[in-house]
């Protein structure tokens, strides 16, 4: 089952990077080393990759029944900036999500260190699977700077150890740029991806996630974006809290 963290920002902490298959955080990138990618994606570029990720999706899912195409969601202005889900095109996207994966603290909760192959064999089966798990790119004022997944909680293994609903909808994420954490961005991204999940997918009741238990930034960082704890769950990789944001509470929380 895919990560299912995100970086978390209390106040004292340091955010940790990103929630993953196991709990996966946003990377730490070394000292000098450049994490994230080095093209800017102007309005032009994202409507063309939207473009291509649209025909995509209608082919894999003619009634976009399973969640629809993220390309085509509107962006959400937040007050770190406008924020964008680029669905992931592997060829473009492969080098900088591996980069991202090797950082040792995004590693200790993802596990995909290793040769960019080792990436590739995480994602390719969600691009070429039937769209109940799609990768994304997080850009930010058209920076890329975090990844995604958003899936259909209720088909996939983690339904098996809640009592999951129809069209939960499931996130995992890391934030990929060491200036991005501890200043609060992951929580604010993570909110605002929340209520995109809500306002495009109207059948969906809630938006869950399952970082470890271990990652208290992360957890933090749920907390935090209105998300409420739920329970311990154990999952075969680590034992999580299951976090989840009711669209009945959302303007409250």
């Amino acid at each position: 089952m895919p990560p299912a963290d995100a970086p978390a920002e209390p106040d004292a902490a340091p955010e940790e990077p990103g929630s993953g298959p196991g709990d996966r955080e946003t990377p730490v990138a070394p000292a000098g080393t450049e994490d994230t990618l080095d093209l800017k994606l102007t309005e032009e570029l994202l409507a063309l990759i939207a473009e291509d990720r649209n025909k995509a999706a209608r082919r894999r899912d003619p009634a976009g029944e399973l969640l629809g195409d993220p390309a085509t969601w509107p962006g959400a202005t937040t007050e770190v900036g406008v924020f964008h889900l680029v669905p992931v095109v592997l060829e473009r996207d492969l080098a900088v999500l591996s980069r991202w994966m090797n950082d040792p603290a995004v590693a200790a909760f993802w596990e995909l260190a290793g040769p960019a192959s080792v990436t590739a064999d995480h994602l390719r089966p969600q691009l070429e699977g039937d769209g109940r798990s799609l990768p994304c790119l997080g850009v930010l004022d058209g920076t890329p700077m975090s990844y995604w997944e958003i899936y259909r909680a209720d088909l996939d293994p983690l339904a098996r150890h809640y009592p999951a609903r129809l069209h939960d909808t499931g996130i995992h994420l890391l934030i990929g740029g060491v200036g991005n954490r501890g200043r609060g961005v992951g929580t604010t991204l993570l909110r605002a991806v929340a209520d995109l999940v809500l306002d495009n997918l109207p059948r969906c009741g809630r938006v869950v996630a399952e970082p470890d238990l271990r990652n208290t930034p992360s957890v933090s960082a749920f907390l935090s974006a209105g998300f409420r704890f739920s329970a311990e769950v154990d999952l075969p990789d680590k034992r999580a809290a299951l976090m989840i944001r009711d669209r009945t509470y959302r303007d409250h929380l």
